[in-house]
């Protein structure tokens, strides 16, 4: 007995409602409602091989309506992956189970991307899709030829990331990007129409996108649709009409079951209304057989991919890039340009600093994939190797987001997720505020993403304090996983760059200044790596220390003025480094110790706030920074007026001792 489309979706939506009523919580209206999409797009659309899940060329699923996580649970089991047990299904929301109350990637095969925060996965989406048109334009489409589909929910659509993604999408005719919007008319608070007016056709089509309708419960009809969508070269999106929670007699289409178990009695006449008359967990043989096929679909496809890289000249450089792993290219590249500085040392911002480092490593590392939030000039993330990435030259490694920072983030979350490729990106430090949910996912999902993050302190001047970042870097220290950079040179910058790009599970801000600073570390001095343990000695004390000076990026040569001055007053003082405290605060304490020096008064330097350098230096320590927001006015001038000199630096030490 062969099992229908219907029976299959049933399997979803009995799954779903069984997992989320044995833990007690859980969004069960949105697998239920998508059910019948959901299976038309696995069973006759998806290229994948539950297999072999992480196949180069297979589709991405993305779940950007995250809090209906049962939906892509329920497919990973019922296709046959294999980390994805009925175990894990009714271990849902557990600790240590797969099976998070949102998807996360890293938990189980298949999970693309980690979404919940609504918005995220759609943006995500264009990322995944930039990478994939990268990659085909390099290698060509014998090995890189596959699409990204996503199920995103009213709120998705809502959010403001994922505005500017479809925008950027649109305008870079991705059309390797299907969306089915789940179009069910109901949020949280009650019916959408409570907050939302707008003609959602229009405005996906005013962003470039084809638009298709369909019977979201009718899965020939959304399987028509998505053929449809195929042979569009837009990005499409199929509003799937559909009724939340479909199937539960009377909770279906209220707001009541977007968030909540259904309960007994509705389950029961769930059951009833959907002829699914089976204990729960428990799937007819049929129909996971059905299923099954479904997930082993692709493995024809799969071996003869496999069979046309063995035989492509692209072989090698494919594998390369795919691994990810340019360490040693990185190391090279770092070590011949940091001896150029060391026979020819500059002046100069640091934020011209990172373009000079891009300079170096481009050539060695094809991986690297830039660009700016309309920013490009100012950022200097862009060098003469660059070619930009556009509608009309996808081979590009630069791209032009325009104004749209939480979107440019979301999308770099997507392409370092897609695999291979090192997305960096750049906009003034202050907006890393925009860009700051996607980075945290950065962070949770262990992606390496560069953020060159420029202008990072009341040094920028006169643009004054709405551009001014005062908090920004201890509140970005504060986020787990992340290396916040804050190199005093270019010597330092270079470092910075050696380490983002060698942290593969880690992302990296790098807070570069938009004035120039001197070169510090000279001759032998550079050869070493030494912002590797995030803090070094840059200037030992004439004898015992009583005064270690700890600073970090411009305010590096500020401290070391106020270095030589106390020396010549006879006051042994050492200058330490902090190119990163997040890394730094990692190294044992004997490490930490040393460089610290025994019963010596330490004063920590920086122009931003102090939260964070008590963990360093104590509450004995003095902190020399700032404690409001800025001004306009020239940098000299804020630095001097801020108490951020030299002077400072050495009647603070005074009083100390």
């Amino acid at each position: 007995m062969s099992a229908t489309k219907q029976e299959m979706a049933n399997a979803i939506r009995a799954l779903s409602m069984d997992a989320v009523e044995a833990a007690k919580s859980g969004h069960p209206g949105m697998p239920m409602g998508m059910a019948d999409a959901a299976t038309a797009l696995f069973c006759d659309h998806m290229t994948f091989d539950a297999s072999q899940p992480n196949w180069p060329n297979r589709d991405r699923f993305i779940l950007s309506a995250g809090h209906g996580s049962m939906l892509i649970y329920a497919y990973l089991y019922l296709t046959g992956y294999a980390d994805m047990t009925l175990d894990e299904v009714k271990n849902f929301r557990q600790w240590g189970a797969k099976t998070a109350g949102h998807p996360e990637f890293g938990h189980a095969s298949g999970i693309e991307t980690t979404t919940g925060p609504l918005g995220q996965g759609i943006s995500n989406a264009v990322g995944m899709a930039m990478a994939e048109r990268h990659k085909a334009a390099l290698f060509g489409e014998e090995l890189v030829d596959h699409y990204t589909y996503v199920i995103a929910g009213d709120g998705c659509l809502m959010e403001g990331v994922s505005h500017e993604a479809a925008s950027l999408a649109g305008h870079l005719k991705l059309g390797r990007i299907i969306a089915l919007f789940d179009d069910n008319g109901i949020s949280i608070d009650g019916p959408t129409s409570l907050t939302v007016s707008e003609d959602t056709t229009a405005r996906y089509e005013a962003y470039g996108w084809q638009v298709l309708s369909c019977d979201g419960h009718d899965a020939d009809a959304v399987s028509a649709a998505i053929a449809n969508a195929k042979k569009d070269d837009r990005p499409t999106l199929i509003r799937c009409k559909t009724t939340i929670g479909y199937g539960a007699p009377t909770k279906k289409g209220t707001s009541g079951i977007h968030g909540a178990p259904l309960g007994a009695d509705e389950i029961a006449g769930t059951r009833d209304a959907l002829d699914w008359p089976h204990a729960p967990f428990e799937v007819p043989q049929h129909i996971l057989d059905a299923w099954r096929a479904a997930g082993a679909r692709g493995a024809a496809q799969a071996a003869a991919w496999q069979e046309r890289l063995n035989n492509s000249a692209h072989k090698a450089a494919f594998e390369k890039l795919e691994s990810g792993n340019f360490d040693a290219e990185v190391t090279e590249a770092v070590s011949a340009y940091k001896a150029q500085l060391a026979a020819d040392p500059q002046k100069v911002a640091t934020r011209v600093a990172s373009q000079k480092a891009i300079e170096a490593l481009l050539p060695s590392v094809p991986a690297m994939f830039g660009g700016s939030a309309d920013l490009t000039g100012s950022n200097n993330t862009r060098v003469g190797a660059h070619d930009i990435f556009d509608a009309s030259n996808h081979k590009g490694t630069y791209v032009h987001y325009g104004v749209r920072e939480h979107g440019m983030a979301a999308a770099m979350n997507g392409i370092a997720l897609h695999g291979g490729l090192v997305p960096f990106g750049g906009t003034f430090l202050v907006f890393t505020d925009y860009c700051r949910p996607s980075i945290r996912l950065s962070a949770l999902m262990q992606q390496r993403v560069i953020y060159v993050m420029t202008h990072d302190s009341i040094g920028l001047g006169e643009d004054g304090p709405t551009h001014q970042p005062v908090e920004h870097v201890a509140s970005l220290r504060a986020m787990p996983n992340v290396n916040v950079f804050r190199p005093a040179d270019i010597v330092e910058t270079a470092e910075a760059w050696q380490i983002a790009m060698m942290s593969h599970n880690t992302p990296s801000i790098l807070a570069l200044s938009r004035q120039g600073l001197p070169q510090l570390r000279l001759g032998d001095d550079v050869a070493e790596n030494k912002s590797a343990k995030g803090g070094y000695e840059l200037v030992a004390a004439n004898g015992t220390a009583k005064v270690t000076l700890l600073a970090t990026g411009s305010e590096v040569a500020i401290a070391h003025e106020a270095q030589q001055m106390l020396e010549k007053e006879g006051v042994a003082t050492k200058l330490v480094s902090v190119p990163c405290l997040d890394i730094l605060m990692a190294q044992d304490e004997a490490y930490i110790n040393e460089l610290l020096g025994e019963n010596t008064v330490q004063i920590a330097i920086e122009a931003g706030i102090a939260q964070g350098w008590s963990d360093l230096i104590g509450r004995k320590g003095t902190f020399i920074g700032m404690n409001s927001f800025g001004a306009s006015a020239p940098a000299g001038t804020l630095y001097e007026k801020f108490g951020i000199t030299a002077d400072a630096i050495v009647n603070a030490a005074k009083a100390k001792l």
